[in-house]
């Protein structure tokens, strides 16, 4: 039995939201923390050099906006745990890749860097419902199952929002109330960590942040990045768009007959003449996992509700190297999985999570306005 994702409704500053998040879940916190803050241990930092460090990227979130650490320092006081392993949780790739160049240790073909996932979106015209559903299904360390929570985050600065995010971060994929939603997933590029950027996880909170679409695509596609990242941002009104985004440079891709799919490697042919994808060693089976999901859709008619995009997202084709994956040892020993699939239906202003898949096809609903409500299980 696969417990469902605690949720955790906060409120007020962005200090007293951050407080509120790490009292209501302090063990998931630490276990968040016990996750990622031991790779820097491993490779070779005393905690003086951890500390400096870390205190780099504050530095970088702070000037990104000061809020994002007041309320990282609300989540460190209320789940009693120092602010720089929150700082970590939410910039882990880049201060686990900035250490290994500052210890010229090379970056392993085998290693995982980031989440890997597969995303899409159904745009009105394709929806049986006429409204847009948005979702992925989220591909990491299949630990996670016992970080993640829903959060639930009440404005008085901006609309409110819900992301699905380990506790500790602030955000992952989500939606707002304006009808702005996100998922994001890994990509790889020979331009990744030569430079300076604000953490992904800031950049994918920033847009749950706005009011308005065209101020959320400025957060994906201007703001730098030290590692690549793919971003679909989608609206209520009917549109959405995808970023496959470099470092420093952003590649849109539109709809086609209503959809977007992505997985984990560039599709774009602006982009893929300009740089190279070397993120084909540790994600090899994404070029079939995007097209399985486009094809079950496609099969699956002209009109498409949330079942049918959940049955895409189960697929199981070349199992375990498959689109929903049950827990296994990848190439660097670590336990990978599909940790979650999430959808979303911005217009109802709600989320639905079912956490381990491939294991599990109970789905909780979430919401901007009422309380959880468990699902009965998905349909094979």
């Amino acid at each position: 039995m696969v417990e469902p994702c605690p949720f955790v409704d906060v409120s007020g500053s962005p200090y007293e939201r951050g407080r509120q998040h790490g009292a209501a879940v302090p063990q998931r916190v630490k276990r968040s923390i016990e996750l990622y803050g031991s790779q820097l241990g491993d490779l070779g930092f005393d905690a003086a050099a951890k500390s400096a460090l870390i205190a780099e990227f504050a530095r970088e979130i702070e000037a990104f906006g000061a809020h994002y650490i007041e309320e990282m320092r609300g989540i460190a006081d209320g789940a009693k745990v120092p602010l720089e392993d929150i700082i970590m949780i939410n910039a882990r790739t880049e201060v686990i890749a900035k250490a290994k160049l500052i210890k010229s240790t090379p970056i392993a073909e085998t290693e995982e860097l980031d989440d890997g996932c597969t995303g899409a979106v159904i745009l009105p015209e394709r929806s049986a419902s006429g409204e847009l559903i948005h979702g992925q299904n989220w591909d990491w360390k299949a630990e996670c199952a016992e970080t993640a929570i829903v959060l639930r985050v009440r404005r008085e600065d901006g609309p409110d929002f819900l992301t699905f995010v380990e506790a500790g971060g602030l955000a992952r994929c989500g939606t707002n109330a304006a009808g702005i939603s996100i998922t994001a997933n890994y990509l790889e590029s020979e331009r990744d960590f030569t430079q300076v950027g604000v953490p992904l996880a800031l950049i994918r909170r920033k847009v749950l942040e706005q009011e308005h679409l065209a101020f959320a695509i400025k957060a994906v596609a201007t703001t730098p990045k030290a590692c690549s990242n793919n971003m679909m941002l989608s609206t209520v009104k009917g549109f959405a768009i995808d970023f496959e985004c470099a470092p420093d440079e952003a590649f849109p891709i539109y709809p086609s007959e209503g959809l977007i799919v992505h997985a984990n490697h560039w599709v774009g042919q602006v982009a893929l003449t300009k740089l190279k994808d070397t993120g084909t060693p540790r994600v090899p089976e994404s070029f079939y996992r995007d097209w399985r999901v486009k094809k079950l859709l496609d099969e699956a008619g002209e009109k498409l509700t949330v079942a049918d995009l959940k049955h895409a997202f189960f697929d199981d084709f070349l199992t375990p190297h498959s689109v929903c994956r049950p827990p296994r040892l990848n190439d660097a020993g670590n336990l990978s999985a599909t940790v979650a699939m999430v959808i979303m239906e911005p217009a109802k202003g709600s989320m639905e999570v079912a956490l381990l898949p491939a294991l599990n096809r109970v789905f909780t609903r979430y919401s901007l306005t009422d309380e959880p409500v468990t699902l009965a299980q998905a349909a094979e």
